[in-house]
């Protein structure tokens, strides 16, 4: 039996709470803007990249930064950038909020999108990972600059957040 989505949370531009809403249906266009986390991890002067699971409704099988997900209704950003970390790649490492971003997409589709309060966190780490099948096709370590010539020759490859979050690195 799969386990039920916890709700997302529905905020406005100053990140007051104004409801909840289920994880899919919150996704499908109109996309209410809602709380979100996105998470950054170097090994020296090498970020990782995650190529989101094929099955994933939004930007599926497109490449991202290291781990993007909602914070339950009950915990802080923090606490979900930990929790997270652990449950997609199989790892604990300190991270660091570093900016706060406000974005909209829209998938080719028209039917998904995004619309979200982004608490960007960073981290270090230098060991195994142990990536999650249902969240995670694929990952790699690359250069900041190599990432950044690729993403000019062929955009469509990243998520729309994953190119925002970039232009900050």
């Amino acid at each position: 039996m799969k386990k039920r989505a916890k709700p997302i949370v529905l905020v406005d531009e100053k990140d007051a709470v104004l409801g909840f809403g289920e994880k899919f249906s919150t996704h499908k266009i109109p996309v209410p803007l809602h709380r979100a986390i996105s998470i950054v991890i170097f090994n020296a002067d090498k970020m990782l990249i995650t190529k989101r699971a094929a099955t994933k409704p939004t930007w599926g099988g497109v490449w991202s930064n290291a781990v993007c997900t909602h914070p339950y209704p009950e915990e802080s950003y923090k606490e979900a950038a930990e929790r997270r970390i652990y449950e997609e790649l199989g790892f604990k490492t300190p991270l660091k909020e570093v900016f706060i971003f406000t974005y909209q997409a829209e998938m080719d589709d028209k039917q998904w999108g995004e619309c979200e309060l982004d608490h960007v966190f960073v981290g270090n780490y230098d060991g195994q990972l142990s990536p999650n099948p249902e969240e995670i096709d694929d990952y790699k370590w690359i250069e900041v600059k190599k990432l950044k010539k690729d993403l000019l020759k062929s955009p469509r490859k990243y998520t729309p957040w994953f190119k925002l979050i970039l232009e900050k690195f």
